[in-house]
């Protein structure tokens, strides 16, 4: 098997070399700190370590679960023990989803080196793989063979093919897979090979209700003519005049065989294919670039935000980490948190104020910040800064924004003017800005600035070497109250003015009632609302609330009792225009699925367009009390059948999973809501269920739809075995697979369920 894979790995010096394995240290703490031997399997897909060379090895990680590998100076923990080794022997391997970095250090700086290039090589090759080399030979149907193959003789028995549909979650008659065994071994050796392998595998994977599905529209059960694939696109997946064009083109694109390209056929393989793709998801490929208008105001977008950003743990006790900043910006946040303390030798710091959490210098957030910022998304990064410094610190701070952000930092109003609306992201491109306290408003900040401006004017157009005198002050006796009071306040004041000019369109004011920042605040003025009163102010003023993040931002945060950094649902803070919800986004489950679900469409790029009826201040819009206008729908939803879903307990060899689906609808209150199927008995591997499913939407426009498949536990709650969660609004109707995502959010590959999905319009979508 490992052969029939080796011709289309990229193999080099470097990959020969890890294959051969290698002594390093594994490091996980200043104080833990192990040799272990690490080496590269055969099959270029999976890193296997062991105390020794020799020794008892188990599976490290796979090729596919590697994101990036960094070099060692861009370790915090590494850099933690550069007395001990050189940085330049040290390497990161960062895991997709929330999994913890693992820090090597090497022997020498070539083999650290050979280990980081033959990575990234693989790496690269995985990721640039397309979804059909994946389905024709995919690294983890390598593994499979591996582990099935129990003796490593490179050949499977059928005890052993026995064993591994167990372990793939398969339950099969024994008569039935020794048909399909003798089938496949066509070299009659009573055991299987490489290829012979992935023919076993294609039987068993034969998809028997997609056949159905194929002949309803096939004259002659061997192809879909262009005009009867026409007809299913049309009738079934609702694509609308332009499907003649479409059919050609997917045609084009999945048909594996020429001649079928060339007469404009598809065959029963092309149509899996493209039932399998990308072009067959349950999320409208439209969605997935930038596709919305980017040039409103900021506050008209929901924006993908992280509370306590540098925490990878809880907050009592947990670690505070550069790798969170790093981490959230990637997954496309665009507003991180900073709390700021004292620090020791006149350094800020960064940790959760009055507890255990450690701490990290606020100069290596901001340089992480400015590394990261725009890796994921070109749209601005707003920094949240809770300042609870001393003015010495403070100017450090300004200092470390200046320098270290450079050009990267918004420090002045774009042309300079005063503005009457918030920029757009599309203005605020690769632009860093600050949000916090502000000693004066942004008008005043501009008009001394023209004073300057006046002022240096008038000093160069004296005549040189002309001495003038120093100016004085002017008495004024006519000073009003208010700006003497403002004086006043100048000499002591709390916030270091150095600082102050930095926050440009995010000040951050008190929120005392909705009239109160009508008749005294600005658009630039921000207020931040705990769940539990951003909760309450729904229920009492939810039209209000509405109005009100029409044209000013909001932040909503976690409840200060949320101690294991849990997460509330943020959807019902959408539904009423909040744009900064805040999220631990460092804890998975299914708050952070909804908030991930809804910044998948638009190129994840963290800002996404509220709808109409939350962009206007004249709005309606009551969040628990929709009216008309809004198009209310019924959603029928059939679950037909799963694929090749993944244990629950992967320790137990013979406990297989008893799949159920269920389908929640996340939106207003009303909307929000859950059904279920039935579960299909010990089959993880292709269980059917065919139930349909039906569901009233009054707001389709605000609506999630979240598919999440369980494994029916009687004794318990049902284990969560997979999910995907994307908006109403990005939805394909008609024959749609979901692709599903672990608790982590990566990719279940090969895992997905096959439904069909039917929009009617209103709430009269009972079935006949």
């Amino acid at each position: 098997m490992a052969s029939s894979l080796q011709g289309r790995l990229p193999i080099n010096e470097d990959v020969l070399l890890m294959q051969k394995g290698t002594l390093m240290r594994k490091v996980r703490s200043k104080s833990w700190k192990k040799l272990r031997y690490f080496r590269l399997q055969e099959d270029g897909m999976t890193v296997w370590h062991a105390r020794q060379a020799g020794g008892r090895a188990k599976p490290s990680f796979s090729i596919s679960d590697v994101e990036t590998v960094r070099e060692g100076h861009e370790s915090e923990l590494l850099r933690s023990l550069a007395e001990e080794f050189p940085l330049e022997q040290g390497f990161t391997i960062v895991f997709h989803g929330r999994r913890s970095n693992l820090d090597l250090v090497a022997h020498s700086v070539e083999e650290a080196q050979m280990w980081m290039q033959g990575l990234q090589l693989l790496v690269d090759f995985v990721t640039n793989m397309d979804q059909q080399e994946r389905l024709d030979q995919p690294g983890w149907l390598s593994d499979w063979f591996q582990r099935g193959d129990k003796n490593q003789d490179g050949r499977m028995s059928f005890r052993e093919v026995q064993r591994l549909l167990h372990m793939m979650n398969v339950e099969m008659e024994q008569e039935y897979a020794f048909q399909l065994f003798q089938a496949a071994d066509m070299s009659q050796s009573d055991t299987l090979e490489g290829e012979e392998f992935i023919e076993f595998y294609k039987a068993l994977t034969k998809r028997a209700e997609v056949q159905e599905l194929f002949e309803t529209f096939s004259a002659d059960g061997q192809k879909l003519t262009l005009l009867e694939f026409v007809d299913f696109l049309q009738e079934e997946q609702k694509e609308g005049d332009h499907a003649s064009d479409l059919a050609l083109e997917l045609i084009d694109r999945y048909e594996p065989s020429e001649s079928g390209k060339l007469r404009h056929v598809l065959s029963m393989d092309g149509f899996l294919s493209y039932l399998s793709s990308k072009d067959g998801d349950i999320f409208n490929p439209t969605c997935l670039p930038i596709y919305q208008d980017m040039t409103q105001p900021l506050n008209h977008y929901y924006i993908n935000s992280s509370h306590n950003t540098y925490l990878v743990g809880d907050q009592l006790c947990g670690q505070s980490s550069v790798e969170g900043y790093i981490r959230a910006l990637k997954r496309g946040c665009r507003c991180v948190e900073v709390d700021i303390w004292d620090g020791p030798s006149g350094e800020p710091i960064v940790y959760h104020g009055h507890t255990l959490t450690s701490r990290i210098l606020f100069k290596e957030v901001v340089a992480a910040v400015a590394q990261y910022a725009f890796q994921t998304s070109d749209y601005p990064v707003i920094l949240s800064l809770e300042i609870h410094c001393s003015w010495e610190q403070q100017e450090i701070i300004a200092q470390h924004l200046t320098e270290i952000l450079g050009e990267q930092l918004l420090s002045s109003t774009l042309d300079g003017l005063l503005p009457t609306q918030l920029p757009s992201p599309e203005e605020l491109r690769r632009k860093i800005l600050v949000k916090g306290k502000k000693l004066r408003t942004l008008e005043e900040d501009l008009e001394e600035e023209e004073e300057e401006e006046l002022e240096s004017e008038l000093e160069r157009e004296q005549e040189p070497g002309l001495e003038l005198e120093a100016p004085t002050e002017p008495e004024s006796p006519e000073l009003s109250p208010r700006t003497k009071d403002k004086k006043e306040k100048k000499s002591t004041p709390i916030l270091c003015p150095s600082l102050s000019a930095l926050v440009v369109y995010m000040k951050t004011v008190s929120f005392h009632n909705f009239t109160h920042s009508r008749e005294h605040y600005r658009f630039y003025e921000l207020s931040s609302f705990s769940e539990t009163k951003a909760r309450r102010l729904i229920k009492e003023a939810g039209n209000e609330f509405v109005q009100h993040n029409a044209w000013q931002l909001s932040r909503v945060y976690p409840s200060g009792l949320r101690t294991d950094s849990s997460n509330y649902n943020p959807q019902e803070l959408w539904n009423a225009g909040c744009q900064m919800v805040a999220m631990n986004v460092q804890t998975a489950g299914l708050e952070m699925d909804i908030c991930d679900g809804l910044f998948r469409q638009n190129g994840g790029c963290g800002y996404v367009l509220k709808p109409d009826f939350l962009r206007d201040t004249q709005s309606s819009f009551h969040p628990e009390r929709p009216i008309s206008p809004f198009k209310a729908r019924t959603l029928l939803v059939q679950v037909i059948s799963g694929q090749q879903l993944p244990k629950v307990d992967k320790t137990k060899e013979g406990c297989i999973v008893d799949p159920l689906v269920r389908v929640e609808v996340f939106g207003i209150r009303p909307d929000t809501t859950r059904q279920e199927t039935s579960y299909v008995e010990n089959n993880g591997f292709n269980p059917y269920w065919g139930q349909t499913l039906c569901f009233r939407v009054l707001v389709p426009e605000l609506a999630l739809l979240r598919f999440v498949v369980k494994d029916y536990n009687w004794r318990s709650r049902n284990d969560f075995v997979g999910q995907y969660t994307l908006p109403w609004t990005c939805m394909q109707q008609g024959y749609r697979h979901i692709h599903l995502l672990s608790k982590d959010g990566t990719r279940l590959h090969p895992a997905s369920i096959f439904v069909h999905l039917c929009i009617r319009e209103g709430l009269d979508g009972d079935e006949s």
